[in-house]
């Protein structure tokens, strides 16, 4: 299966994980035939799109409109069957009709400052040996997350620093934000 390029995705102002971040937090998911993912903060659904290429049965939690929008039209874009939910995670997942889903994997694109939150959710409702992987610009929380995997005893821990650039019409780098990679299986 090829990667898909920025370029080919629907975009507009929403954010979206760029194609060697995309790239490198999907195989540290390593996502196989029949896993169900959670994508959580899903932006314009990049992420959840090429899961789903993979075969992944992909459930996205999306607070911004607009995002969710997108979400849906990249979906029915690239022929990809994605759940999607309009709301903050995790509040959005406590509802009669998720509270009992079991995830194989777990994507933080956005966090909305529920990390904490999020770990006691994914404690009762990501598989044991299951995996997560989480995008970060902001060093506060890249830190916070580290230490939730500590206290709630992950294992596996990898964490990257990805600094991108592109060419300019002059021919001169243009440097991207630098993105934090971590990705940790649960014990």
């Amino acid at each position: 299966m090829k990667n898909i390029k920025d370029s080919e995705f629907i975009r507009g102002e929403v954010p979206m994980t760029k194609f060697n971040i995309r790239s490198l937090s999907i195989a540290h998911l390593q996502i196989e035939k029949g896993d169900k993912l959670l994508d959580i903060g899903g932006g314009t659904g990049s992420v959840s799109v090429e899961a789903a290429l993979q075969g992944a049965d992909v459930l996205t939690v999306e607070f911004d409109k607009t995002a969710y929008a997108l979400i849906k039209e990249n979906a029915k874009k690239f022929g990809v069957k994605i759940n999607l939910i309009l709301g903050k995670a995790p509040e959005a997942l406590l509802s009669a009709e998720y509270k009992d889903l079991q995830f194989d994997k777990c994507f933080i694109g956005g966090s909305g400052g529920e990390l904490k939150n999020i770990f006691d959710y994914l404690e009762s409702h990501l598989k044991k040996g299951g995996i997560i992987c989480a995008n970060f610009i902001l060093i506060k929380n890249l830190n916070e997350f580290l230490e939730l995997l500590e206290k709630h005893g992950y294992t596996e821990i990898e964490a990257d620093l990805i600094q991108t650039a592109s060419m300019g019409r002059a021919g001169l780098f243009k440097g991207e934000n630098p993105i934090y990679i971590v990705r940790a299986c649960k014990s």
